[in-house]
């Protein structure tokens, strides 16, 4: 285990600030480079959550702008179109995740790892909400001896907005991106126009206009279940929560058909929940990526290779955990 400081890049943004406030929670001595381009408000989010350091980060520069100081890991925020936080990583040995490109994005990214597969362990983080979707939905599928088809709708609420740069990932995750990718049948296909359009039932059995998109829970439990049908739908709304009177939250429901144990048709309906947001569930699954990642959680670091979150988390416990953290598992009605 490392005992440099992890380097958070753009770490005083919203999704940057609940990663440092859980690692925070859990590990109280640990180091913290929170790194961003204003300075004064790389050195709020430090002073925020303590025992931490804000430093600009240039990503023009092979160093970034930090020179020979020892870095533990690197976790980045936002769509890095230099690949200058990956490349950093591997030059200094040291982990790294990001949770922002989309699967049509990856390319640099896995084309650096293939150049450098010895040189440190790789996180391709966009899972919706960084675990909170794939880990569960893996839960859910062993009551199945085989699954047809995954169905999985997310639910923002129009009220659970960040800063400048998740409303740029936001706009580019909904509107530029040039096709959704989902599974039919055991084919790939790209969806666009009216056939990404769909609908989204939301926990209270609202139906909900949404459109199709493809974080990579759609290829991981493509590969990890080998359901022949996938598919992911986000709508942008109001939530079952707001509907009740109360605040905003953030739905994720995942709907699974196919055959259980005893050979029987089985299908079931569940949701992940948070009462407060996208955000602390985002910041949440990065924290405990990098603590496999750095072996933080008592278990050896985990080796260089090529991962996606849910390859490195146990869903048991990060259902605990979650749970611990006022997140809700729920059972829903599947008819």
């Amino acid at each position: 285990m490392s005992s440099h400081p992890i380097l958070l890049i753009g770490g005083s943004g919203v999704v940057g600030r609940q990663t440092a406030r859980h690692l925070r929670a859990v590990h109280p001595d640990i180091r913290l480079l929170i790194g961003g381009r204003d300075p004064a408000r790389a050195e709020e989010a430090a002073r925020e959550v303590g025992n931490a350091e804000g430093v600009v980060v240039d990503l023009a520069a092979a160093d970034l702008g930090l020179g020979d100081r020892p870095v533990g890991a690197v976790a980045v925020f936002f769509n890095d179109d230099r690949t200058a936080g990956l490349r950093f990583a591997q030059d200094r040995g040291v982990a790294y995740v990001n949770i922002a490109p989309l699967i049509n994005e990856i390319g640099p990214e896995v084309a650096a790892f293939m150049d450098r597969p010895e040189a440190a362990p790789v996180v391709l983080g966009t899972e919706w909400l960084v675990g909170a979707t794939t880990l569960p939905a893996l839960e859910f599928a062993r009551a199945f001896a085989r699954l047809d088809e995954i169905a999985i709708g997310a639910v923002l609420d129009d009220e659970d907005t960040g800063g400048p740069a998740q409303l740029v990932d936001l706009e580019r995750l909904t509107r530029t991106a040039p096709a959704a990718l989902a599974r039919r049948d055991g084919v790939w296909e790209w969806r666009v126009g009216t056939e990404a359009a769909g609908k989204v039932r939301s926990v209270d059995g609202t139906a909900m206009e949404a459109t199709a998109l493809s974080p990579h829970d759609v290829v991981g439990l493509a590969n990890a279940t080998g359901a022949p049908s996938i598919s992911f739908h986000l709508a942008t709304g109001e939530t079952s929560s707001r509907r009740r009177g109360e605040a905003k939250s953030t739905e994720i429901v995942i709907e699974l058909a196919g055959e259980d144990h005893a050979g029987r048709p089985h299908r079931s309906r569940h949701a992940v929940v948070h009462p407060e947001g996208q955000f602390p569930l985002t910041g949440f699954g990065v924290a405990q990526v990098l603590e496999r990642l750095l072996g933080l959680d008592g278990d050896p670091p985990t080796p260089a290779g090529l991962y996606f979150p849910y390859q490195l988390l146990d869903p048991t416990t990060y259902r605990a955990r979650l749970e611990a953290m006022g997140g809700q598992v729920l059972t829903l009605d599947a008819g």
